[in-house]
């Protein structure tokens, strides 16, 4: 099983961070290979950024989708992810909606943890995206600032923490994802410190992503996620224009 990590982020740090913590998530028959955008911002913090990060997402897709089970996009606002189940064959998991699904499972409502405040409105969007507003018990963002995205998750640790409590005690939630692509990992380090189940998004899209390929998923002829007509594209990355110009369909 083959699967693709992809980044849209233009920190390789952070690639690297969650290529090596994927490793505890893959199943011995899958191999998984992490790439990171070229173009956009080192972190996604807004919706006009994660735009910009979907069209990077389709672009990447199409020049690298060719010997893949499924993908990954790994950035929690999940950006391009409509977008790319709408244009391309493989099973397309967003690490947001991954996290969601996964935690209304272990619980009936969910509360979601992240270090930036500006990342609010964006992630408030992806909860009802998924239409899952009705299992969110609250978004919530540290208040305390940073010096270094690819360490925040050291930096405001304690404060992570207290937060979560409060998604617990305060809001009611049953399990609490920590959401952002820079706190990777960091549920397994502090899960003992919260008193309900923590979620990691990285870790829910791998298991699902998984899961979808042994399921035998294949794409949509109709429906709401059915391949575009083809039409002319002009001034498109080359591989996303043959695509959907279907040249190489």
């Amino acid at each position: 099983m083959r699967l693709l990590l992809l980044n849209p982020n233009t920190s390789a740090a952070m690639t690297a961070r969650m290529e090596a913590a994927a490793a505890a998530a893959l199943a011995p028959d899958a191999v998984l290979t992490a790439l990171t955008a070229a173009r956009g911002l080192p972190y996604i913090a807004s919706r006009a950024e994660a735009q910009l990060a979907g069209a990077a997402v389709l672009e990447t897709l199409a020049e690298h989708q060719a010997g893949f089970d499924a993908a990954i996009i790994a950035a929690f606002g999940d950006p391009g992810l409509t977008a790319a189940r709408e244009l391309f064959d493989l099973p397309v998991v967003g690490m947001a909606e991954a996290a969601m699904l996964t935690a209304c499972q272990l619980g009936q409502r969910f509360g979601i943890v992240t270090f930036s405040g500006t990342l609010l409105p964006w992630y408030e969007d992806a909860v009802a995206l998924a239409g899952l507003s009705a299992r969110c018990a609250c978004v919530r963002a540290v208040a305390a600032g940073f010096r270094s995205v690819t360490e925040v998750q050291h930096e405001l640790e304690a404060e992570i923490v207290a937060l979560a409590n409060r998604a617990v005690t305060e809001d009611g939630a049953d399990a609490v994802i920590l959401a952002g692509a820079p706190l990777t990992g960091l549920a397994a380090r502090i899960g003992d410190a919260v008193p309900v189940p923590l979620v990691d998004p990285l870790a829910a899209a791998l298991g699902q992503a998984q899961a979808l390929v042994r399921l035998g998923a294949r794409p949509a002829r109709a429906g709401r996620f059915a391949r575009p007509p083809a039409k002319p594209a002009t001034g498109l990355a080359p591989a996303l224009r043959r695509w959907i110009e279907r040249d190489d369909a």
